[in-house]
């Protein structure tokens, strides 16, 4: 069940925390990933991790398409280059994002711009890319990393929240545009999930956040992983303009 053999992925911001799970979530079921993300060294380690964890005799094994979101040129390259290398696009995981919080009274324009541009707009362009060679496939899967915070909002981020906000909204109107072609379109909404980042906090605040989260704790890279797989799978071909909310309870929303 959920085999994702000779599936091709895009999955961008492959080499972080929530995408590397992601990459070996799809690795492990089966489908060549084209891993996207703007640290080339970086990536190309994590490709070749992949490629001995999961040595494939279907296909040639993973490669590595460096972009910088930020960069509408780049953006605009991104899915005919893993097109061209992996010869079709099935899957696209628009996971890449960046915070930058300030308060609404001193968030700069840049801080404003930034968020916008990297978690929202690169993601309508590579959403509008990779529709045609799933149109033409009569088959595709598009699936975008938002987050709790879009739902609930979260001071000090009304960038980020409204960038998320954003990814729903926008993956609703296209679902219903391409539904009738084999296309679904949906999001995955994670909470408080183990990464660096998370790492990187102190104890008193890691006990704040699990004391939010019915069930006392963190959730993994490989919670995401699983939603996405899911998603991703010909079994999920009946779910479309839908947000899966993978947060341990902080937050139940239908």
């Amino acid at each position: 069940m959920f085999s994702l053999e000779g599936m091709n992925a895009l999955v961008t911001g492959a080499s972080g925390g929530i995408g590397s799970s992601i990459a070996r979530a799809l690795a492990s079921q089966g489908a060549r990933l084209a891993l996207s993300g703007s640290n080339g060294d970086k990536l190309r380690a994590f490709r070749e991790e992949l490629n001995h964890e999961f040595a494939h005799h279907d296909h040639d094994g993973h490669v590595e398409v460096t972009c910088n979101l930020s960069d509408s040129t780049q953006v605009e390259e991104l899915v005919p280059a893993a097109v061209d290398t992996l010869g079709g696009i099935d899957i696209l995981i628009n996971n890449a994002g960046i915070t930058r919080d300030n308060l609404a009274m001193r968030m700069k324009d840049e801080e404003w711009d930034e968020v916008i541009r990297i978690n929202l707009e690169a993601a309508f362009r590579l959403m509008r890319a990779s529709v045609r060679p799933m149109m033409k496939a009569r088959f595709g899967r598009i699936i975008n990393i938002t987050s709790v915070v879009g739902t609930t909002g979260n001071p000090g981020q009304m960038n980020y929240t409204a960038a998320k906000a954003g990814l729903v909204g926008m993956s609703k109107s296209l679902a219903q545009e391409v539904a009738s072609r084999g296309i679904t379109v949906n999001c995955v909404a994670p909470g408080f999930i183990r990464t660096a980042m998370t790492d990187a906090l102190d104890d008193k605040q890691k006990d704040a956040i699990n004391a939010r989260i019915p069930m006392g704790r963190m959730g993994e890279g490989d919670d995401i992983g699983a939603a996405v797989t899911y998603l991703s799978s010909k079994e999920a071909g009946y779910v479309t303009g839908q947000t899966i909310h993978v947060n341990g309870g902080m937050a139940m929303l239908s």
